[in-house]
C-alpha cells in the first residue's frame, strides 16, 4: 500500500510542477492555487509512506519518478526539445528509480 501512496504522491509532485509556468511567477490565481494544494498534497502523501519505506528510497523514488513525469510532459505539453542526451538523462534517472526499489524496503 505505501508504494501505491507514493505513486500518488509522484503524480501530485508532477502536477505541482507542471502548475508553477502556467502561474506566471505567481501571477495568476488558480494556477497558484494548484501550485500550493499540489504541493502540500504531494508531500503529504510522500510522509505518510516513510512509515513503511526507508526516506532515502522514498525519497529518490518520489523526486525521480516527478522527473521524469515533468520532463516528458514538458516535452508533450510545452514543446520542449527532445534530445539524445536528454532521453538518456531520463533512462538514467528510470534505471535508477528501478534500482531502488529492487534494492530494498518494505
Amino acid at each position: 500500500m505505501a508504494w501505491l501512496i507514493l505513486l500518488a504522491a509522484a503524480a501530485f509532485e508532477i502536477a505541482f510542477a507542471l502548475s508553477l509556468k502556467p502561474s506566471e511567477g505567481f501571477s495568476r490565481l488558480w494556477p497558484t492555487l494548484g501550485v500550493l494544494v499540489f504541493g502540500v498534497i504531494s508531500v503529504a502523501l510522500l510522509a505518510k509512506t516513510l512509515d513503511r519505506l526507508p526516506v532515502g528510497t522514498a525519497y529518490a523514488i518520489w523526486t525521480g519518478i516527478g522527473s521524469v513525469g515533468v520532463v516528458i510532459l514538458g516535452i508533450v505539453l510545452f514543446h520542449e526539445p527532445i534530445t539524445p542526451i536528454r532521453l538518456a538523462c531520463i533512462a538514467l534517472i528510470v534505471i535508477g528509480v528501478i534500482g531502488l526499489r529492487l534494492a530494498g524496503a518494505e
